[in-house]
């Protein structure tokens, strides 16, 4: 991988895949994320792939995640995440995007950073519907590894009590790296 751009395309092709996945009787299914359901979780991813897409367009924040809140949940979700997550990648694609200053949710970065944080949020995610759907989760290894070299700085740079996330859960060190990523953000790994 070149970048996080290029990082980015594999995490979402790869959370697609798992997307498409899903059976029709496992939408309702619960996942990790105890007050979600499968349909919950995949349109949370995108949600947060079109909020992105629009920042990095240009959109405000506010009017952006006011907009994808808004739009009624979509019939076919699994058609819906693949398009927004070329939306997502044709936004990053943009000739200066990884190098302008957007504000997201979490704050204000260069796109470079931005994109980073959208590949932990499919691994991680990916990683929410792989447990909830009984699939493996694809994901390879130096992914996993450059997303928690990633992760674990911006943690530690969060003012105190503002972790949008559970405390870091027990892994073995020698676990493979999504298992790290997933506990360093509060997913306990089941045994």
């Amino acid at each position: 991988m070149t970048g996080p751009a290029d990082e980015l395309a594999l995490a979402l092709d790869q959370t697609g895949q798992m997307v498409d996945g899903v059976h029709a009787d496992q939408w309702d299914d619960r996942t990790p994320c105890a007050e979600w359901t499968v349909r919950d979780l995949v349109r949370h991813m995108v949600v947060g792939n079109q909020v992105f897409a629009a920042v990095l367009s240009g959109t405000p924040l506010a009017e952006a995640g006011t907009a994808a809140l808004a739009a009624p949940p979509p019939a076919d979700l699994a058609a819906a995440f693949r398009e927004s997550a070329g939306r997502l990648l044709a936004a990053f694609g943009q000739p200066g995007a990884l190098e302008q200053v957007v504000t997201i949710p979490v704050g204000t970065m260069p796109g470079a950073a931005a994109a980073r944080i959208r590949v932990v949020e499919m691994l991680v995610h990916g990683w929410d519907l792989a447990e909830a759907t009984g699939q493996v989760t694809p994901f390879p290894e130096d992914l996993a590894e450059q997303a928690l070299a990633f992760t674990r700085p911006q943690l530690e740079a969060l003012p105190p009590g503002r972790s949008p996330f559970s405390p870091p859960q027990p892994v073995a060190d020698d676990a493979p790296a999504i298992l790290r990523l997933v506990a360093c953000l509060g997913r306990s790994i089941p045994a």
